[in-house]
């Protein structure tokens, strides 16, 4: 049992200690960036006592998922770069259905 505490403190360490570099804080910040997009989904919700999908959970999914995109490139991790650009692209259009959806509003009430 020792032994296997001691392992797993070694394998910590080895993770977290050593090979942390800019690397690892760009993925641990973009990390956080991405989980934001929960939190303001999740606050706008309580807020309106329904689900409701604001339009900085798709920036926050835009920035966050740009920064893990960038870090998986880095890493080389072709399962992670495949869902992160496939996120980028979903997160693009649904920001630009927002500000068309907008734009034929501002039209309409002119």
């Amino acid at each position: 049992m020792i032994e296997t505490f001691a392992s797993l403190i070694e394998w910590f360490k080895v993770v977290f200690v050593e090979q942390f570099d800019a690397w690892v804080l760009l993925g641990f910040m973009a990390q956080a960036c991405f989980t934001m997009r929960f939190v303001v989904q999740w606050i706008a919700s309580e807020r309106a006592k329904r689900s409701v999908v604001p339009v900085a959970f798709w920036f926050f999914s835009l920035f966050g998922g740009g920064l893990l995109f960038i870090y998986a490139i880095q890493r080389q991790d072709p399962v992670f770069i495949a869902g992160q650009g496939m996120g980028l692209i979903i997160y693009i259009r649904n920001l630009w259905l927002i500000a068309n959806e907008r734009k034929a509003a501002m039209a309409n009430t002119d």
